[in-house]
């Protein structure tokens, strides 16, 4: 007999759903933390959160794009940068489960003297606040003729020829964001602390 609490949660089927999930994302978390894996974070269309003491890139370009998510296809603002280290990082996701409630996960990573580094790292966003300092910063410039960062994203749906943002490089401090997806070439995520809680528990 499958034992129930209150509210008549099944505790054994809540486990066989939830366990592999984060073992899986466990096991992937160990292998980015070593540098082993490209990365890409996207929760089944899902917005999750996203903060950072510090965000220093090279190669920078910035453009907006539709995100195609379960609720329909989203406007978001793509910051691609060619090479970042990002001091104190912090993602989370809320994700809903029937008849439970709301799961939080939370990943942390590139406390103290080592940073987060990333390759190719493209976050899309629709909500960013920070403070920035850019070096040869080009606005108005067409996405297309932009060369100073990464290009755009394979598979981005954006109108050819549209606005877009260049610089050398940027510094981000004080950074908070609501992202639908991030995903890198590598992203070697040093000091990684993953945790899974009950309710909701968010970088911010």
């Amino acid at each position: 007999m499958e034992s129930l609490a209150r509210g008549g949660t099944r505790w054994k089927r809540f486990a066989v759903v939830m366990v592999p999930s984060v073992a899986a994302t466990a096991a992937i978390g160990v292998a980015l933390a070593q540098g082993a894996l490209a990365a890409s974070f996207s929760v089944s269309g899902q917005q999750f959160k996203v903060t950072a003491d510090r965000l220093e890139a090279t190669g920078f370009t910035q453009y907006g794009a539709l995100d195609s998510t379960k609720k329909g296809k989203k406007p978001v603002t793509v910051v691609g940068m060619n090479d970042a280290e990002i001091k104190n990082l912090c993602q989370s996701v809320v994700i809903p489960v029937p008849l439970f409630g709301d799961i939080s996960m939370k990943l942390s990573a590139g406390r103290g003297n080592t940073p987060v580094t990333a390759k190719k790292l493209y976050i899309d966003a629709d909500d960013l606040a920070a403070n920035a300092t850019f070096k040869n910063f080009d606005i108005g410039v067409s996405v297309d003729d932009a060369t100073k960062g990464p290009g755009v994203q394979k598979g981005d749906e954006y109108a050819k020829g549209s606005f877009g943002q260049q610089a050398d490089s940027v510094i981000f401090t004080d950074v908070r964001q609501r992202a639908w997806a991030t995903t890198a070439g590598t992203f070697k995520l040093s000091g990684l602390k993953m945790s899974v809680k009950k309710g909701a528990h968010e970088c911010y």
